[in-house]
């Protein structure tokens, strides 16, 4: 829809945006126009569950609360306190998260790419939680990398039973690609002792200045180039 908003700004005829069915009707020329881009509600989301995976409260600026209406639900029943503003999200974790099922969708279901970040933050929660992915099924990756820090995780299929555990531990683990890195980050967050995430450039492919974001927020976190 963004894009078609952009394009229309320079002179073009598209209709059907945010549906599945899209007509373009060609024209004689295009336009120069300004136009901002949508923010990365990726990158908010990730944020918001790194700050109450470490039972803190983050806000996150200039997003688009919309665009992450499932997850934010979700979020709400693993007993966060979310509170939206105009182009605000504010998020308050739990002592503990609330186990949660939950199963990705195309949008505006609950993103694919937000859900190794959802299972990281539910593996130190209360209860069984069960997630499953109708997107993308070779995401599984990551699930070894968490219960080397104590998570008990399991597939069944398409399915993901995230069994809570009182305690995360810090150890050496794979960033093994983006969402991946992202959920390991947020498991650390919540770990006891330190954790080193290895091949951590998969991160700089989704996340502009990660470390120093985090550090800005009270995290002890560093980067070091082996």
């Amino acid at each position: 829809e963004d894009l078609a908003r952009y394009l229309g700004a320079m002179g073009a005829r598209v209709e059907g945006a945010g549906t599945s069915r899209i007509e373009i009707q060609g024209v004689p020329e295009l336009t120069a126009t300004a136009h901002s881009v949508v923010p990365d509600r990726l990158e908010a989301g990730t944020f918001l569950l790194a700050g109450a995976a470490s039972q803190g409260a983050l806000t996150v600026t200039d997003c688009v609360p919309s665009h992450l209406r499932m997850e934010l639900s979700k979020m709400r029943a693993a007993g966060c306190e979310v509170t939206v503003g105009e182009s605000t999200i504010t998020v308050s974790g739990p002592d503990r998260p609330t186990a949660v099922d939950f199963a990705t969708l195309p949008y505006p279901g609950f993103h694919t790419d937000m859900h190794p970040q959802m299972v990281a933050f539910l593996a130190a929660g209360s209860g069984t939680s069960i997630m499953t992915e109708n997107v993308y099924s070779g995401r599984f990756r990551y699930i070894e990398m968490l219960n080397r820090m104590g998570a008990a995780i399991r597939t069944d299929g398409q399915h993901v039973v995230i069994d809570g555990q009182q305690t995360l531990v810090g150890t050496t683990v794979d960033a093994c690609d983006i969402r991946a890195g992202a959920a390991m980050v947020i498991a650390a967050l919540a770990a006891e002792g330190t954790t080193t995430i290895v091949d951590a450039s998969h991160l700089d492919r989704g996340y502009t200045g990660l470390v120093p974001k985090l550090t800005s927020l009270g995290a002890t976190i560093a980067r070091i180039d082996l």
